[in-house]
């Protein structure tokens, strides 16, 4: 399709990549981009990272099919309750897609998020260090990914 300039108008649709470990400041991320991807006629894909290393504590292990299964599906069922938080349990818009990768969660949203138009973090999830003013993941967000990064901050204390 031209406008009337002759200039032809992009046929892809524009993509925005967020995402959710499941905590309060990932969840804010999530209306955040959501709203976004909305107003800009967005794809959004909603990612949540699992790796062994992190749940070596738990009993994880690698050499176990089952494990990688177990916890694939684990961290997309966190994605997926994310999700529904947000928009309850009705039909989910075609343009929302979920995603659950293995790898650290900075690695797999720097990966995620190439070429997209954006990449959205929340600034403090399930990781400790709570003293941080920016989180472990979102700082490596900002300083590695290829396209610009949203870093969603918390409420602030007592706004509930």
């Amino acid at each position: 399709m031209t406008d009337a300039m002759g200039d032809s108008e992009p046929t892809s649709r524009h993509r925005i990549v967020v995402g959710t470990d499941g905590s309060a400041g990932a969840q804010k991320a999530l209306r955040w981009a959501y709203a976004q991807a909305e107003l800009q006629g967005a794809d959004l894909d909603v990612v949540a990272a699992w790796d062994f290393v992190a749940k070596w504590v738990t009993g994880g292990n690698p050499e176990w099919p089952q494990d990688a299964d177990h916890l694939s599906a684990d961290a997309r069922s966190v994605a997926d309750a994310s999700v529904s938080a947000l928009l309850g349990d009705g039909a989910r818009p075609d343009w929302l897609r979920i995603h659950a990768d293995q790898g650290t969660p900075a690695l797999v949203l720097t990966e995620r998020s190439r070429g997209a138009d954006l990449l959205v973090v929340g600034s403090r999830g399930r990781g400790g260090f709570s003293k941080l003013l920016l989180g472990s993941v979102s700082s490596a967000c900002v300083q590695h990914a290829t396209c610009p990064v949203v870093v969603v901050p918390p409420d602030p204390p007592g706004s509930d």
